[in-house]
């Protein structure tokens, strides 16, 4: 059994005295005070001042490193996908032949792990120490697309199987094991935040977190060819133009978020204590029977899941709003993108430093309504850039005040033994909201055209959010009349 470092594991237990001042160590110090187990209940009234703004998570050291390993780890993610194109186009692409068909095997591939996986591995996440999980599946990605290079080069010419070459067969397979991992590295991250920050900082964690999520799936199909290029010019004198520099700079990204992880330090998980054996259809229909129970919870997962899935096919379809803007070329569709990067910096750093005084549930019927307005106005001007510009924009920072408020309502609503089998499962429906509009979306375009699908999307985004926002609703005041008669 994996155990987390816990540097107060063999210290005496405070003495009476010393309780007050142990009760009040910030979590740098790896305690919890008990009067954060009820600051948050509402997350809105009577926040002591400092409880207010990112302040005090800048502050945790501890939380700035997993900020760190993130951005490395799920940029990595994204260009990893962009690499893939980059390999397929150079060794697979024959003349006047598309790669749409290699392209779509290596996205199955990708995606056919966190159908099989996502909530198997939050099983496991529950009993294994969370920091190990981190630092392990990050290395153990990198290595696997440093050596893709070298098993490309020696399988060349091994002929095909099916009609597929060999070196594809095994591209496709580090592809699986790749996202396999990330299955693992996803509901450990989700869990190890609230053993990082203290209860009433995890909304302003949270902001940073739930948007580099979300940013990443935006930022990281923008830029991730000129990534690439520039790692293969700078890698060229060394490598005689063979064009691994490519495999080196996604390998290291995911190396170098499993070594500052190493840094991280988080208080004991009681949950990862459990030596009892996992008991995996028993533990995902737990999780489950519990989100079956959890309106809070389930409305909040669903509200992600369509919030993903705008932006899975945000990615695709700007490409074609590139296409038919006058000022514009297709390939300069990361400029659209960039823009809903900014948007959710901003809304970021608005509900990081506001948003503790608005009820979440109103945040994010807010940020559903907003979202769904700005895609029904891409469905109007969708020719005119600098209204594009405006409108993905205000989409970002409306889909930051919908990410960042329910993440941190599924930490604080799931208690510690049951993160592992939620995140999995969320990890699960967030995935495969990734994955299938990469797909969808530009068929979808191109059987109705773009402006419907922003209409269709907008009216999705609409339903889901007033509909989410009233089960929600109706969950929390049953609960609050159920207390009430206890």
């Amino acid at each position: 059994m994996l155990r987390e470092h816990n540097p107060d594991s063999h210290s005496p237990d405070p003495t009476p005295d010393q309780g007050a001042e142990t009760a009040k160590a910030d979590v740098n110090g790896q305690v919890a005070s008990p009067e954060d187990a009820r600051a948050d209940s509402t997350a809105m009234d009577g926040l002591p001042e400092e409880a207010v703004g990112f302040w005090p998570v800048l502050k945790n050291r501890g939380f700035l490193t997993l900020w760190s390993g993130q951005v490395f780890s799920q940029l990595a993610d994204k260009v990893y996908l962009v690499l893939m194109i980059a390999i397929i186009a150079g060794q697979y692409e024959a003349p006047g032949q598309t790669i749409s068909g290699w392209v779509s095997a290596v996205m199955i591939a990708f995606t056919i792990p966190a159908v099989l996986f996502g909530s198997i591995a939050g099983v496991f996440v529950d009993r294994w120490a969370k920091k190990p999980v981190l630092v392990l599946t990050n290395i153990l990605r990198g290595g696997l697309v440093v050596v893709l290079p070298l098993v490309i080069w020696v399988t060349q010419d091994w002929g095909a199987i099916a009609g597929l070459p060999v070196s594809f067969l095994l591209l496709l397979g580090i592809t699986f094991l790749v996202s396999t991992l990330t299955q693992f590295f996803a509901p450990a991250e989700q869990a190890v935040i609230p053993l990082l920050v203290e209860r009433r900082h995890l909304l302003s964690a949270n902001s940073l977190y739930t948007t580099t999520m979300m940013a990443s799936v935006i930022i990281g199909f923008a830029v991730g060819e000129p990534l690439l290029h520039i790692a293969d010019q700078l890698l060229s004198p060394i490598d005689n133009g063979s064009g691994i520099g490519k495999d080196v700079l996604v390998g290291l990204s995911y190396a170098l978020a499993g070594v500052i992880l190493l840094a991280i330090h988080p208080r004991r998980d009681k949950a990862s204590d459990d030596k009892e054996p996992a008991h995996f259809w028993l533990d995902i229909r737990d999780g489950l029977r519990y989100l079956g129970k959890q309106a809070q919870v389930r409305s909040a997962i669903i509200q992600l899941v369509l919030l993903f899935s705008v932006f899975a096919a945000l990615a695709v379809l700007a490409v074609r709003l590139a296409e038919i803007i006058p000022t514009l070329k297709s390939s300069q569709f990361g400029f659209l993108l960039a823009a809903g990067g900014v948007g959710m910096a901003i809304g970021a750093a608005l509900v990081g430093q506001f948003g503790q005084r608005f009820p979440r549930r109103y945040l994010s019927l807010g940020g559903s309504l907003g979202t769904a307005a700005t895609l029904l106005g891409l469905a109007w001007v969708s020719q005119q850039l600098w209204l594009d510009l405006g409108l993905i924009l205000l989409l970002g920072l409306f889909a930051a005040l919908v990410g960042i408020p329910m993440q941190t309502t599924i930490q604080e609503k799931t208690p510690a033994e049951m993160r592992g089998k939620v995140f999995g499962l969320q990890n699960n429906l967030v995935n495969i909201a990734l994955s299938l509009p990469l797909a969808l979306a530009s068929i979808a375009e191109s059987f109705f055209g773009l402006s419907r699908v922003f209409l269709g999307l907008g009216l999705i985004v609409a339903a889901g959010g007033l509909l989410t926002w009233y089960i929600a609703d109706t969950g929390q005041s049953s609960q609050q009349s159920s207390n009430s008669s206890v």
